[in-house]
């Protein structure tokens, strides 16, 4: 509203300046035909009406020439103070030039080929500057011969710059040993590789179908061994499963404490249950579910009536609610005289009856 009312102001200016002008130059025509002393020629009045017109056209160019300057001035200071405008001046414009730039830059192949390798030279510069190289492995918590593993997986290639070395992958490499339960890297001062692993600590030696393995308390491998006189220190357990069942063959070797002596070893039957095998050949048959409680139920026995130094071959405690014993040969011939003894002495007896 502003700007068309400085227009129609500006309009109406310019018509009342060009209206006066009018009416000075009929002034100055009619001097000129009517001289206002009769006994002169009127070239005077002639020559001052033509000044006179002159003045006045030169007068409404001037303010014509400063109306439209005014106005386009008003113009640009109103689109100045647009916010649009105004950002794109200070910000798409220097925009626009530097992709322009760039754009021209990148259209030769040379161009981009040499910005490539010269990036390429000052990172492979800022890599191997000293303070980024390590030349040395340091193995914590670890036995010498898992050290040589660790070595042999990671397989570094001393000196190395430290942004050519993943500490993730690695990790993942030493920890997919057998004998690491975790690993942590660390790049320390001086360009050293800091490598502490917490290593597992065998429980029990098993022995699987064709193999002797060392296996932690949770049952994960640990490594192979020669014989079980290697390992005469640790526990046996065999079968198919047991390596699957370890807490619960530690559990009973504990409750077995009493008898720890004459354990030869755990075997597992069936992938379900187990039995405990002794010395002289006896042995201990517990159920699938309980064998813990059951285990003890046995120790009970043998400590109130010497249940396993008497001449039994089998406990059987595989249903709790009923427990056999099977004796060994001896014992059953023994029973056996025991028994016909018996007879004989009866039929005697009805005999002299």
């Amino acid at each position: 509203m502003q700007s068309l009312g400085s227009d129609f102001t500006g309009a109406g200016l310019a018509a009342r300046l060009g209206a006066r002008g009018l009416r000075a130059g009929a002034k100055a025509a009619k001097t000129r035909m009517f001289p206002a002393h009769g006994g002169q020629t009127g070239q005077p009045a002639a020559s001052e009406g033509q000044a006179t017109e002159g003045r006045s056209q030169a007068t409404g160019r001037l303010s014509a020439a400063r109306l439209s300057s005014s106005r386009l001035s008003y113009r640009l200071e109103r689109l100045w103070l647009t916010p649009m405008v105004r950002a794109m001046l200070r910000f798409g414009l220097p925009v626009l030039v530097v992709m322009l730039a760039l754009g021209w830059y990148v259209s030769d192949a040379n161009r981009v080929e040499a910005v490539r390798l010269w990036a390429i030279a000052l990172r492979d510069r800022i890599e191997h500057r000293p303070e980024f190289m390590v030349g040395s492995m340091k193995i914590e918590n670890a036995s010498a011969e898992l050290a040589d593993d660790i070595r042999e997986v990671t397989a570094i290639d001393f000196p190395i710059s430290s942004f050519d070395i993943d500490l993730a992958d690695m990790r993942a490499r030493i920890e997919g040993l057998d004998a690491v339960a975790r690993a942590d890297l660390a790049i320390r001062p001086g360009g050293i590789l800091e490598v502490k692993v917490v290593e597992r600590i065998p429980a029990v030696v098993w022995r699987g179908r064709d193999s002797l393995e060392l296996l932690d308390a949770a049952g994960h491998r640990v490594a192979a061994v020669e014989s079980r006189r290697a390992r005469a220190d640790l526990r046996l357990i065999a079968g198919e499963g047991a390596d699957r069942a370890v807490p619960e063959a530690l559990e009973l070797y504990r409750v077995a404490a009493p008898i720890e002596g004459r354990i030869r070893g755990l075997l597992r039957v069936g992938e379900r249950r187990w039995d405990m095998i002794l010395d002289r050949g006896q042995r201990i048959m517990l159920p699938e579910r309980g064998a813990v409680a059951a285990l003890r139920r046995v120790l009970a026995l043998d400590e109130m009536n010497d249940l396993l130094s008497r001449d039994v071959k089998v406990v059987d405690f595989r249903d709790a609610a009923r427990p056999t014993l099977r004796l060994s040969g001896n014992a059953l011939k023994y029973l056996d005289n025991v028994i016909r003894r018996n007879g004989e002495g009866k039929k005697n007896a009805g005999g002299r009856t």
